[in-house]
């Protein structure tokens, strides 16, 4: 039983994919670093359970067009704007500038989009090696080594640092100005190579991120579901104790739960409902039970057992909240 469970288990498979020079390859990397499994999307339809599409800056046709097939073939879709930090440093900061762009992009492709600074996240999770910290230490130490990066890059590489020429380059490449800020920054604050580890891993978004895949791998995890219960069935015709569990109110309401996660990351249940709302609940059976109906035989298998489950689980909760048959409740 328990290789069944770590089955279920499992982290999503990720296929990350965007227009070139959006940064796809240090997302990938950030997202490997914060434990999710990133396939090449080269064969992303059959392994991914899960789409990331990465955005940089701009929404252009070509993403939009990209962003539409992914979601005509009803796959599970992710959207990030990466290079946050180049969003703007006025105001609230550029994070704060990203959430603005990321709405209006929403609104253009009716999907979440979350923003993130793909090369902190990298940074946070491989962090610098002991040159890279001590030329942080360095700018921290120096009168100017703040107010230099509150410009360009010919900026801070012109300015009169005692860093060197080709550590700054490095600091660019592993941070950009966003990041050598927030690390100098911090760094006058006392903070050690943990303290920055950590601000860079916050400032990056990367959690954001990851929690839009776990959420979105619903259907796969849903498949998973399924198949475990194919196992612990053919388990049952031994085991009585296995076969009462499947047929329990326990296993009826999970397995209702991991539908509605299902179709929720598929954008297909708006609706929460609370577990003693008896109309809600018997409603959302109704219309479960219509749509299994209406789909026929074009319903993937997956759409039909979820169905089923949301259906079989929402009439569960409904009896239990006082609903019978016999009220005449079901018409």
């Amino acid at each position: 039983m328990p290789p069944i469970a770590a089955r279920v288990a499992e982290p999503p498979r990720v296929a990350v994919r965007g227009r070139p020079g959006a940064g796809c390859r240090t997302v990938a990397h950030a997202l490997n670093g914060a434990g999710l499994t990133v396939v090449s999307s080269a064969f992303s339809a059959s392994v991914a359970d899960v789409q990331l599409y990465v955005l940089a800056e701009a929404l252009k046709p070509e993403d939009r067009d990209a962003i539409a097939a992914v979601r005509d073939a009803r796959q599970p879709l992710v959207i990030v704007l990466n290079k946050a930090d180049l969003s703007g440093f006025g105001g609230a900061g550029p994070m704060a500038a990203a959430q603005t762009r990321c709405a209006h992009f929403s609104a253009l492709v009716g999907l979440p989009v979350v923003p993130m600074i793909g090369l902190l996240a990298a940074a946070a999770f491989d962090f610098l090696d002991e040159t890279c910290w001590l030329a942080l230490r360095a700018l921290a130490a120096h009168p100017e080594g703040l107010t230099c990066l509150d410009g360009s890059f010919d900026g801070f590489l012109a300015a009169e640092l005692t860093v060197s020429m080709p550590m700054r380059l490095r600091l660019l490449e592993a941070l950009d100005l966003f990041g050598i800020a927030l690390g100098v920054a911090a760094v006058r604050r006392g903070a050690g190579p943990a303290e920055v580890r950590a601000l860079l891993h916050r400032a990056s978004g990367v959690d954001a991120v990851v929690a839009q895949a776990m959420a979105a791998r619903g259907p796969a995890r849903y498949r998973r579901i399924l198949e475990a219960v194919t196992a612990l069935e053919a388990m049952a015709v031994a085991d009585e104790r296995i076969a009462r569990c499947l047929s329990g109110d326990n296993m009826v309401l999970a397995r209702m739960s991991a539908a509605l996660d299902a179709v929720s990351a598929l954008h297909l249940e708006p609706e929460d409902i609370a577990t003693d709302d008896m109309a809600a609940l018997l409603r959302r059976a109704v219309r479960w039970q219509y749509h299994r109906r209406s789909r026929g035989g074009t319903a993937a298998r997956v759409d039909a057992a979820c169905g089923a489950d949301i259906v079989r689980g929402s009439l569960r909760l409904w009896s239990r909240a006082g609903g019978s048959v016999e009220s005449g409740e079901l018409g």
